[in-house]
């Protein structure tokens, strides 16, 4: 029996005049796609974004923390039982005894130590290494035990983005998700924005700026693009598989990026959400914009929308369609079934359900 789903996201949103992700030197990130300038996206923005909307679709303790700080995260749950300076020693010692390398600089200047690099870590993973210290005043810590305490019970995020922890390949987690960089379907050219700031406070014979500067930015049509892998999830998971794909669904959907935010107020929702679920292997459209759109009298959207389904057709044709298809918006009328966003939610939750108890029953007749 094929236990294969991937679930695939594919979205085009007009995002107006914006810097929602900048380069090394405060431009708009940009990429050379089919010979011509487009705007980009890195898919690590809209991760981080879609990281704090899961804050928003679950409870804090369930959405995990990437951070240098894991040894005050895991000391604030020793706390309890054992006085700060002697939590913050046990935290680092069980740390070490995972094999995750500590930094201990930071003591030099009366704070926790750090570890070497971020780490992803869900607080049920740092409670549990929490438990372990607590039960072995003595700081002799299993080093498998603690391992195991890393490895086991991973947040909704860690399962679907993954974890990779230099310092020990051991507590590596695969991603179940993938999210690939936003780009423009048609050619751009950044353009510059010069503005002055007014002192308030200046002599009333002052007449220039108290400030002056320029911000670059872009407008675009975006092509977005994700996929789940729903049985690698499942089995990273050990929960609400389905749950836990709707709320990618809509984290990704309605996330935005939030560079420049206050500048440009430049939140958007999707002109189109097109969703499909296949048992082959996940499917990426992007080359329905290797040929830049042209824009027509109503500008990008609609010529996207044509190009996307050109291609998706044409490329249905000589491969395998989708087992099933669900849209928001026009334009995918039929490839699709054209549904509101709450009602697609649903049905790809719905949907999810029934696969993974058909996964289930298989493995108990095989058993």
């Amino acid at each position: 029996m094929n236990n294969r789903m991937y679930v695939d996201f594919h979205v085009l949103q007009t995002v107006p005049p914006s810097c929602v992700n900048r380069d090394d030197i405060g431009q708009p990130k940009t990429a050379v796609y089919g010979g011509t300038l487009r705007a980009r996206v890195s898919s690590q923005a809209w991760k981080h974004a879609m990281r704090r909307k899961f804050l928003e679709l679950y409870p804090e303790e369930q959405v995990g923390k990437r951070t240098k700080k894991v040894v005050d995260l895991i000391a604030g749950y020793i706390l309890e039982d054992q006085p700060e300076a002697k939590a913050a020693e046990m935290a680092q010692k069980v740390l070490e005894a995972a094999k995750l390398k500590v930094k201990t600089d930071a003591k030099k200047e009366g704070k926790n130590p750090e570890t070497d690099a971020l780490f992803f870590i869900s607080c049920a993973q740092a409670k549990a290494l929490a438990k372990i210290a607590v039960a072995h005043p003595d700081m002799k810590y299993d080093s498998d035990e603690c391992k195991k305490a890393l490895r086991e019970n991973p947040s909704v995020d860690i399962a679907l983005f993954g974890r990779m922890a230099a310092s020990n390949p051991e507590l590596n987690t695969d991603a179940s998700a993938q999210v690939a960089h936003a780009i423009s379907t048609h050619e751009v050219n950044n353009e510059y924005d010069y503005f002055t700031a007014v002192d308030d406070c200046a002599e009333e014979d002052n007449t220039g700026a108290g400030h002056l500067g320029t911000v670059e930015y872009n407008s675009s049509t975006l092509y977005r693009y994700a996929t789940v892998n729903v049985a690698a999830l499942a089995k990273e998971l050990h929960g609400d598989t389905a749950a836990a794909v709707r709320a990618f669904a809509e984290a990704f959907v309605r996330s935005m990026p939030t560079g420049k935010q206050n500048s440009f107020a430049n939140a958007t929702l999707p002109d189109m959400v097109y969703v499909t679920i296949r048992s082959d292997q996940p499917v990426n459209l992007c080359g329905a914009f290797e040929a830049a759109v042209k824009p027509d009298g109503n500008g990008n959207m609609g010529p996207s929308v044509k190009a996307l389904k050109m291609y998706a057709e044409e490329l249905y044709q000589d491969y395998d369609s989708p087992e099933t298809a669900m849209a928001v918006g026009k334009g995918m009328d039929d490839l699709a079934n054209r549904m509101s966003f709450h009602e697609l939610l649903d049905q790809l939750e719905g949907k999810i359900s029934e696969y993974l108890k058909e996964q289930e029953a298989s493995v108990k007749e095989a058993l």
